[in-house]
């Protein structure tokens, strides 16, 4: 799939948008787990977006990798 510049640019907002919030989450687990007792409903959940946006971020990242194989 080629992506033309303004989708590139958009994906590229996206990703790092995802990439913050991927970071944002390291520090809202960490607090919460510093409660006692905390949560551990709410850290799965966490946890379980934290990992989606991962998923989400590796997608975007192989879109915008030129293709190797031609």
């Amino acid at each position: 799939m080629k992506l033309d510049d303004e989708q590139r640019d958009l994906l590229m907002r996206k990703l790092e948008e995802m990439r913050t919030e991927h970071r944002d989450l390291d520090d809202v687990i960490a607090r919460v787990t510093e409660e006692a007792p905390f949560d551990q409903l709410r850290v799965q959940r966490l946890k379980k977006r934290k990992l989606m946006l991962k998923d989400q971020i590796a997608h975007i990242e192989s879109m915008l990798l030129p293709d190797i194989i031609a």
